[in-house]
């Protein structure tokens, strides 16, 4: 039982668990392990195992050139970074734009609950066919989208049309929210992933509160329609970097990886136990696998090897390609309904409350502020009211530099620890760093609004609120993709039903702020997100039982297997 987690009897191989650490101070157990078959790290993870083991093929995406990883996290962030300006950025001048297409602030928030529920379905239908079809179609046809519904947002003068082209963005949107994990997962190992995840965690949550940062002086001087405009500007620059720089991620790869196997399985001559062998990452997900022989293992190894050191590399042109074939070997139904039934695995579901829940009270701020901070005492103009997301954009900066690389190095840490082991529970203790920014930032908030103190009061409250959200999504995300490594697309899409959700509070919550107040709402929501936050511990103690129990069920095993 490391650290309080619950180890598991009754399965060989509990997925998500992985042997990383070839350090000196193994027990003897570990002593028959042949790391010369295994793939190492480089420079100070010189002593880490790769997890996932890569291929020997040139047109593995793991064995890309380090710089080529980056450059397509950085066109694929800085996407995201736009997609998450465009749902808030006009908050700031909600006012003016309601007085301009003649409507009231409740039916203009109603646009921005419709967007994110658009957001929401959309995923049911992005993911899915991006884990058939693979990623690169989907974000080519996701960044046209919004380059054609931005300059239809700035052209438009009536709210039908302008209603229409938010709720068809929401499609556009939904892949730059969710896909962009699940291209890390491609590109990176386990030991890299929660920096990048809060890489493009940064360029998300700056994007959503420094895109109402810049909005609000765009919409004072040259009026809501350029806000659209800037974005088409963007997303035409940024469509480009998709085309000629972002190929295929998605890779169908039969990696070797080191398990864990039950005592008592195999002797040596010695009559000595060994309890760690080499498996693909198939038999990991689809059954126990059966004793291992250390000739024909390491015959199949290297035949395997020898097949993909053949393979040519692709040429650059050939890289760019739109298809390059069919990912899952599933019926076409099944990646569609999956989520469905992700949605009731304990990890995903504590992920879907998290995440959803801090996600959708961020959302509620950028709803209420406008109307908060124009209004006596505050009285700002939409310029001041954007100067509002300073702070969450500050603050966010700040959560991701340290969330990301501070969170790898806990899991480095707590595996030698743990004898070279590794569990996913290892992403959790961040979520204590959640729970105090979140207690301060949303009933901070509320108590701050409701006895009218000095602005900075509530602006550092938001900003703090925003914090919380990048320390829960290091863990969530970081949790679910190395949890179930080959359900990353399904289960982003069960934890972003939190759209759901977000459409609800968004669509009275302006309502519910004028006849209870401030005070009572956020003190409500923060009670929520104290309890919510609170489930990691039982996670982090039966976590490990969790995803035994869903990798030991034999019918859901076989609904989840691409192969069948």
């Amino acid at each position: 039982m490391p650290f309080g987690i619950l180890d598991c009897k009754k399965m060989e191989v509990v997925p998500g668990t992985a042997f990383m650490s070839d350090q000196d101070d193994l027990p003897p157990e570990f002593a028959y392990i042949p790391r010369d078959q295994l793939k190492h790290g480089t420079g100070r993870y010189k002593n880490v195992i790769l997890v996932p083991q890569p291929s020997d093929s040139p047109n593995d995406p793991l064995n890309w050139p380090q710089w080529r990883k980056e450059l397509i996290l950085l066109i694929t962030s800085l996407s995201a970074a736009v997609v998450g300006a465009y749902g808030p950025m006009l908050s700031p001048g909600f006012v003016e734009i309601a007085h301009n297409l003649d409507i009231t602030l409740d039916v203009l928030a109603h646009s921005t609950a419709w967007l994110i529920l658009c957001i929401g379905l959309g995923l049911f239908i992005t993911n899915p066919l991006a884990k058939i079809i693979g990623r690169r179609p989907v974000y080519l046809v996701a960044i046209f989208i919004m380059f054609i519904t931005c300059i239809w947002g700035a052209a438009v003068k009536e709210y039908d049309s302008f209603l229409a082209s938010r709720i068809i963005a929401g499609i556009g949107m939904a892949p730059y929210e969710v896909l962009v994990q699940c291209t890390i997962g491609d590109l990176y190992f386990v030991h890299e992933r929660a920096t990048r995840i809060a890489v493009w965690n940064l360029f998300l949550l700056t994007g959503i509160s420094g895109g109402a940062l810049v909005a609000g002086y765009i919409i004072e001087r040259e009026g809501y329609q350029w806000t659209f405009g800037v974005c088409a500007i963007l997303f035409g620059v940024l469509g480009l970097g998709v085309i000629f720089a972002v190929p295929e991620t998605a890779y169908r790869r039969d990696a070797v990886v080191p398990v864990p196997v039950a005592k008592g399985k195999e002797e040596t001559e010695e009559g000595s136990v060994r309890n760690m062998r080499l498996g693909r990452e198939h038999e990991v997900q689809l059954q126990h696998v059966s004793s291992f022989t250390e000739g024909g293992h390491g015959s199949n190894v290297t035949e395997q090897a020898t097949l993909e050191a053949a393979e040519r590399k692709h040429t650059y042109w050939e890289s760019l390609r739109v298809y390059t074939g069919r990912y899952s070997r599933a019926p076409g139904w099944k990646p569609f309904v999956r989520p469905v039934v992700l949605l009731f695995y304990p990890a995903v579901f504590w992920g879907f409350l998290v995440y959803g829940t801090v996600i959708t009270w961020i959302v509620v701020f950028s709803v209420v502020n406008a109307v908060i901070f124009v209004n006596p005492p505050y009285n700002f103009t939409i310029s001041q009211t954007g100067l509002i997301s300073l702070s969450p954009f500050i603050l966010t900066i700040i959560g991701e530099l340290i969330s990301g690389p501070l969170n790898d190095w806990i899991c480095i840490y707590l595996t030698k620890k743990n004898r070279g082991i590794y569990e996913p529970e290892f992403r959790l203790p961040l979520m204590a760093v959640s729970l105090i920014t979140g207690v301060v930032g949303f009933f901070g908030f509320g108590a701050s609004v409701e006895y009218q103190t000095h602005w900075s009061g509530p602006v550092l409250c938001f900003g703090l609120a925003n914090m919380s959200l990048v320390f829960a999504a290091t863990c969530v995300f970081g949790y679910i993709v190395d949890s179930y490594r080959e359900l990353n697309e399904e289960a982003f899409v069960a934890i972003n039903t939190r759209n759901l959700l977000t459409f609800g509070l968004t669509y009275f919550v302006n309502g519910w702020l004028q006849q209870q107040g401030p005070l009572v709402v956020f003190c409500i929501l923060g009670a929520l997100f104290v309890f919510v936050t609170l489930l990691t511990i039982p996670l982090w103690i039966f976590g490990k039982k969790f995803r035994s129990f869903t990798g030991r069920n034999r019918w859901l095993q076989r609904f989840m297997n691409d192969n069948e």
